[in-house]
């Protein structure tokens, strides 16, 4: 690998401290699902199930997004990884409608 190339490919990944801010907000989601887990007001809504897979939809896209370099790969492999994601979660979705975790 040439000097050029290595340098470009070093150079898109992200610092020490872009790595510990991605960890601080890891922590901060993670303690905001935790916190809404012991307020029973909370667990009785009919949003709290959606606010939960919705922090941890967003803890996950932050983690295949810098810890797994997806937001630096090529644009074909975020597509890809993406269009799944979204197969997935409309497969999953539709199968919580489909056996009543959700109602219309």
């Amino acid at each position: 690998m040439s000097d050029d190339a290595k340098h470009a490919t070093e150079t898109h990944h992200p610092t020490g401290n872009q790595y510990l801010k991605i960890a601080i907000i890891l922590t901060v989601i993670t303690a905001i699902e935790v916190w809404a887990y012991y307020i029973p007001a909370l667990v009785a809504s009919p949003l709290f199930n959606p606010a939960l897979i919705i922090m941890s939809a967003l803890k996950f896209a932050i983690v295949v997004l810098y810890y797994m370099h997806i937001k630096f790969d090529h644009s074909l492999f975020r597509l890809l990884f993406t269009a799944s994601l979204i197969l997935a979660m409309c497969t999953g979705t539709a199968l919580m409608f489909l056996f009543g975790v959700f109602k219309l």
